[in-house]
């Protein structure tokens, strides 16, 4: 089924938007996460990635052309379908759906409509921010954070909130100055793009006006008007005993309020735990990372959860987050769409073990187990570039490039960053890219572009005592590598029983692009590699 993809609005401001150069043609096969056009917005040039598969049927918009936001842009779909009743029903221009409008509106109704625009128009120098689209396929947006509280001086440039969308966390800054005289999105929840997210202008303006001319229904919209809700003088704001915590400026704050970091705050919350209870270690008592993760609701003589009496239910409901809600998606997609299989084998890491000691006793060098497993994967991946593949409706892509993702678990799922070209890096190079991902993962910091383009995946769950696991392919890839812990136990060398280290590990494939036996060779070269590590390095 043919997809319609529009003009996206990438940045708060964008009205229009320039095509600067397309990179696919009218007939190219296009893949998910490749790039389309490079789009030209009021703020800068940025790549436009394709979020569809398929056959480019159609480009709506020319090099050098600029068109509204939301303009048909291109079209993909199946190879010879026929679009024509997408190209001949377009949507109708705004001017189109005003006329529409005002023929079936009696004069009365007319005057009435005009009457409360009149009351509700939004005074000259404030602003009305709505939750932006920053990817093409967001179709609503979380605040993970608000950097800037209600009341609080805002320059153009400044960072208002870090928002998460279905592909990462990003930061949203501010294109205009003034005050922050609403909030219309709290941290935590979710809201549809163009809802109401800030208003930014002068402090003596009356906001509830505002507020209500920015939500006010149109005579066209499907959606029933919204409360406003009653907002507290910007000149004085007060500050709630729950909304006591520390900006994301990670200045603590003083005067009574609570000094906690941002990332504490939202840890805090996912966990039900009171700031309140938990003693800070940071400085000046402020309430930090470790202090969450090592809060114990018992030592604090406070618990933090609710009194349920014995034997009676009880549970809480946890709002999914976008990038649940998205791994839920394509972990489903690809278990019941791949044929998956399974191959198990168990290494000798003797080898492995010496070996990294020995390399780690250079001077700032410091590489892990599982940089010596990815720079295995990559080096028995160009020798075996049917594992390497990816499978798509049409065809079967054999990729002589190997990017290797590296599953990273974070709070609200997992996320995986891609060591780009890993076959050509060293195993410094490979750990030092691996732990700055790792941290920024956790801190929600990394870009899509980091995280698209992997031809192979590898996910380790040693490290928390998991002897043996399976794992789901993350698609168009073809396999993915489970890695196990390394273990101590008796066995047979030379005939002799005697103490070893080993380690298990599973390959899961796709059968349509990897038969048992080219996964099973693959996994023979794997071997060679990490049983004697040596090979890697000379």
């Amino acid at each position: 089924m043919a997809e319609i993809i529009n003009m996206p609005r990438l940045s708060d401001t964008m009205e229009e938007g320039v095509v600067a150069k397309w990179i696919k043609k009218v007939g190219d096969t296009i893949s998910e996460g490749d790039i389309l056009a490079e789009i030209e917005t009021d703020k800068a040039t940025m790549e436009f990635e394709s979020f569809y598969e398929g056959v480019l049927l159609h480009i709506g918009i020319q090099e050098g052309e600029s068109a509204l936001v939301d303009t048909l842009l291109a079209i993909v779909g199946e190879e010879g379908e026929d679009i024509s009743g997408l190209l001949s029903n377009p949507k109708p221009e705004a001017e189109e759906v005003s006329a529409i409008v005002t023929e079936d509106v009696s004069s009365e109704e007319t005057t009435e409509v005009s009457s409360t625009s009149e009351q509700n128009t939004i005074p000259e120098g404030v602003e009305v921010i709505k939750m932006p689209r920053l990817s093409d396929t967001m179709e609503e947006g979380t605040v993970a954070t608000w950097n800037k509280k209600v009341g609080d001086t805002v320059s153009e440039g400044d960072i208002l909130a870090e928002i998460e969308t279905d592909k990462a966390t990003m930061e949203f800054e501010s294109f205009y100055s003034g005050t922050l005289l609403y909030i219309g999105i709290k941290e935590g929840e979710s809201a549809p793009v163009d809802s109401l997210l800030a208003i930014i202008g002068d402090k003596d303006i009356n906001v509830e006006a505002v507020v209500a001319a920015a939500q006010e229904p149109t005579a066209v919209t499907e959606n029933p008007p919204v409360e406003v809700p009653k907002v507290e003088a910007v000149k004085e704001p007060q500050v709630k005993a729950a909304e006591a915590v520390a900006p994301a400026d990670e200045k603590p704050v003083t005067e009574g309020r609570l000094k906690a970091s941002p990332l504490a705050k939202k840890l805090a919350k996912e966990k039900g735990i009171d700031l309140r209870n938990v003693a800070g270690t940071g400085d000046q008592g402020r309430i930090v990372k470790k202090d969450i993760e090592s809060y114990v609701p018992s030592q604090s003589g406070v618990s933090s959860a609710p009194f349920v009496p014995s034997g009676q239910e009880h549970f809480e409901e946890i709002p999914n987050s976008q990038m649940r809600k998205v791994i839920a998606k394509r972990l489903s997609e690809s278990k019941f769409s791949a044929p998956h299989y399974y191959l198990s084998v168990e290494f000798d890491m003797d080898n492995s073990i010496a070996f990294r000691q020995q390399y780690n006793s250079l001077p700032d060098t410091k590489v892990s187990f599982n940089d010596i497993v990815v720079k295995a994967c990559a080096l028995a991946l160009k020798q075996h570039p049917q594992v390497n593949s990816q499978w798509f409706d049409d065809r079967m892509q054999l990729n002589h490039h190997v990017h290797i993702g590296v599953a990273v678990a974070v709070p609200d799922g997992l996320v995986v960053p891609v060591v780009k070209f890993a076959d050509e890096q060293t195993l410094p190079q490979i750990g030092t890219q691996v732990k700055d991902y790792a941290v920024r993962a956790r801190d929600k910091k990394l870009t899509p572009a980091e995280m698209e383009g992997s031809t192979f995946t590898v996910s380790n769950l040693g490290m928390f005592g998991i002897d043996e696991f399976t794992s789901i392919i993350n698609q168009p890839n073809s396999a993915i590598l489970s890695v196990g812990s390394i273990v101590q136990k008796p066995v047979v060398k030379n005939g002799q029983i005697v103490v070893g280290n080993t380690m298990k590990l599973t390959l899961a494939c796709d059968h349509r692009t990897v038969d048992g036996a080219t996964g099973a060779q693959f996994l023979q070269t794997l071997k060679g590699f990490i049983e004697n590590p040596l090979t890697m390095v000379v």
